[in-house]
């Protein structure tokens, strides 16, 4: 009898393994009875990140008028708040109708290239990638084009390569800076070249910028929205990672630059954001009292910050090990952690991953899942306290030392 359930073919080429095949094992693990380290997914909450006393005050405040629709585009003090932060960082041409407020970031990617994409049409995106950008190319209808970001050159594009693969189905290009998954902090001159390439070729810009302020040490993040000015830019940001609200699921994407040719873009997007209705009403009301309160992720980032602590204990867990590299990361918090192949020529990214949760109970995310074509790179957080990071290393040695005996 033939399968009358089956799933859209559309799908063959779409991955996310952060969340796949391993996440569901090691639930199961789970459900046995084993403890496990969960290295997979940036979500602070159970690392015991609190989302700051005064957001979650104002939602509350504001549930007895969250009841009803708001909006598609957004409450307006939610909106109005983002493009104040905008005006703080020198972008002056946007305005409140140019911001739209969704379920995450994820959603806006999703309606952000639903409103452009035609059948074939072209996207150029970082390789390794946050692999739900790839994953939404192909859901609408268009052409992922990988731009390499390779661990020789920490991380960081180059910008020949890039021209050289633009086409005339060429329509944007994604920057994920500071990255996920590498920690890379793009340099100025970077961004500056590639807002060159953008306004030459008419792309338009998506600048997931999620991880703003999580930069460490002399690294510096620059908004893409303030070199693009000939093009039309997609600025992401949200509550998930900065402020620890993962589960409040609010993001938001603005609008600038060539404001004056994209009015029927923007059409597109008010369409689309009106059929789902609008977003979580009342997480939005924490983003006013977010982007004007105290910025609390500047202590966690700095020297004895939590998180600054963190990634130090990562860098050194790599450094005692005998088998992996890393670039520091500059920002975010992951840290994308190489295996040196000529030690372990057989090593396979997916293989150890299965073999540190099984033997381990360590949950890793492999390289290739973030759309590399090598297959000895597997990213972590950087989000659990010092101690257990460091117990983490030292039982991950014990994983590739086996492979070595074999």
């Amino acid at each position: 009898m033939p399968n009358a359930f089956k799933p859209s073919e559309a799908l063959n080429d779409v991955r996310y393994e952060i969340r796949g095949r391993l996440a569901n094992r090691a639930q199961e693990l789970e459900r046995r009875g084993y403890e496990i380290t969960y290295l997979n997914i940036g979500n602070p909450g159970p690392f015991g990140f609190r989302t700051p006393e005064t957001m979650r005050l104002a939602m509350i405040e504001n549930l007895g008028g969250s009841e009803g629709y708001c909006h598609q585009k957004g409450i307006f003090p939610a909106r109005e708040a983002v493009v104040m932060q905008q005006q703080d960082r020198g972008i002056m041409d946007v305005s409140a109708d140019h911001v739209f407020v969704g379920n995450g970031v994820s959603e806006l990617i999703d309606l952000t290239l639903r409103a452009l994409l035609d059948p074939g049409d072209e996207i150029l995106i970082p390789s390794p990638d946050y692999p739900l950008w790839t994953a939404t190319v192909t859901l609408n209808e268009g052409r992922p084009v990988h731009y390499d970001c390779r661990p020789a050159n920490a991380f960081q594009p180059d910008l020949n390569e890039i021209e050289k693969l633009i086409t005339p189905r060429t329509r944007g290009i994604v920057v994920i800076n500071p990255n996920n998954p590498t920690g890379a902090v793009y340099t100025l001159e970077m961004l500056e070249g590639i807002a060159r390439l953008a306004e030459q070729h008419r792309l338009l810009v998506f600048s997931d910028e999620i991880y703003d302020q999580m930069v460490y040490d002399s690294a510096e993040f620059v908004p893409m929205a303030t070199l693009v000015k000939e093009t039309l830019c997609a600025s992401f940001s949200g509550l998930s990672k900065v402020y620890r609200a993962c589960g409040y699921r609010v993001g938001w994407v603005t609008f600038s630059g060539d404001l004056e040719h994209a009015g029927p873009y923007l059409d597109a997007m008010d369409l689309l954001a009106s059929l789902r209705l609008c977003s979580n009403v009342p997480g939005q009301w924490a983003v006013q009292t977010a982007l004007g309160g105290f910025q609390s992720i500047h202590d966690l980032v700095a020297p004895g910050g939590r998180l600054y602590e963190a990634r130090r204990a990562v860098i050194d867990g790599v450094a005692r090990s005998h088998y992996l590299s890393l670039v520091p990361p500059a920002g975010s918090m992951y840290a994308f952690i190489g295996v040196d192949t000529a030690q372990l020529p057989d090593f396979d990214d997916n293989a150890f991953a299965l073999d540190l949760l099984e033997k381990q109970h360590i949950l890793v995310a492999p390289g290739s899942s973030f759309n590399t074509d090598y297959r000895n790179y597997f990213r972590i957080t950087t989000l659990p306290d010092p101690a257990t990071l460091t117990n983490v290393f030292e039982r991950m040695e014990i994983v590739l030392d086996a492979y070595t005996n074999e």
